[in-house]
């Protein structure tokens, strides 16, 4: 066994190994975001499922966070859902971009520790922006289609099929070209669209720091399109959901072979979009 000293030294079996303060701090610091943006989304979900849904014809129930509430107003609602979706995101997120932001931080020379943990919270910054820009364009869309399902019974009633129709398509999504060429950039594979040039050098300025950070949100957001896409049908605030799709976007970003795991991960939503449209079409 081995312990930690407070000079950063690692003493196992009489022998010492030097591990960086800040390395200790990265991952410590990571681990508390993670934990408490999960715990918030949890509570967040949970007061949500308080709330209740309601029922639609076709036999499912829409969720209360596309709809305003008594004594709420629209910029309120806006407000309400964008901090749960920037809180979710990062509870999602955070577990496959640490290895991301650790890459970076060793593409970065000449600046001190301190320096460098706030340029981390630049490419963080720059990252989660760009889901939040994703979570600004999804409110408003969510909104209008379920004003226009609680105005049309007949749309209301194709919604089962048409979310196992989508699910299904994303499923598919999992075994394209497309997919993997997103997944290689997002695990960063030799060759294959690296984000962090192979000579390890990046200017430990804030302009390269945002850039990157805006970089890598977007080749995410590409890569997770079809998972992203599952959880906003499948249930936005939805537990269960959320810890399958961050479970997926997980695995296939840090097994050791990424697109294998993505086309297994394809297979089980086709399965699942199947049945959902077997279901909705009453043969489930």
């Amino acid at each position: 066994m081995g312990h930690v000293s407070a000079t950063g030294r690692c003493e196992m079996s009489g022998r010492s190994i030097d591990v960086p303060v800040s390395q200790w701090a990265f991952f410590g610091v990571s681990a508390l975001l993670f934990a408490v943006s999960a715990a918030v989304t949890i509570v967040d979900a949970a007061s949500m499922s308080a709330m209740g849904e309601m029922p639609m014809p076709g036999g499912w129930a829409m969720s209360t966070a596309w709809m305003r509430m008594c004594g709420q107003t629209w910029p309120g609602v806006a407000a309400s859902f964008l901090g749960m979706w920037i809180v979710m995101m990062v509870a999602m997120m955070l577990p496959s971009l640490v290895p991301m932001l650790w890459r970076y931080r060793q593409a970065v020379s000449g600046t001190d520790e301190a320096r460098l943990g706030w340029l981390t919270v630049l490419v963080g910054s720059g990252y989660f922006f760009v889901w939040t820009a994703f979570g600004m364009v999804a409110f408003p869309l969510g909104v209008a289609l379920a004003a226009l399902e609680m105005e049309l019974p007949a749309l209301a009633r194709a919604v089962p099929l048409a979310v196992g129709v989508v699910v299904l398509i994303t499923g598919a999504l999992q075994f394209t070209a497309w997919k993997a060429r997103r997944l290689a950039c997002c695990r960063e594979t030799p060759g294959r669209c690296l984000l962090v040039p192979a000579a390890r050098a990046l200017p430990a300025d804030a302009a390269t720091a945002w850039r990157h950070g805006l970089r890598l949100g977007l080749h995410c957001s590409y890569c997770c399109a079809g998972l992203t896409m599952v959880l906003l049908v499948a249930g936005v605030m939805d537990l269960r959901v959320m810890a399958v799709v961050t479970a997926a976007i997980t695995v296939e970003r840090l097994a050791p072979r990424g697109e294998r795991a993505a086309r297994v991960i394809g297979a089980g939503i086709v399965a699942g979009g199947a049945l959902l449209i077997a279901r909705a079409v009453g043969l489930g």
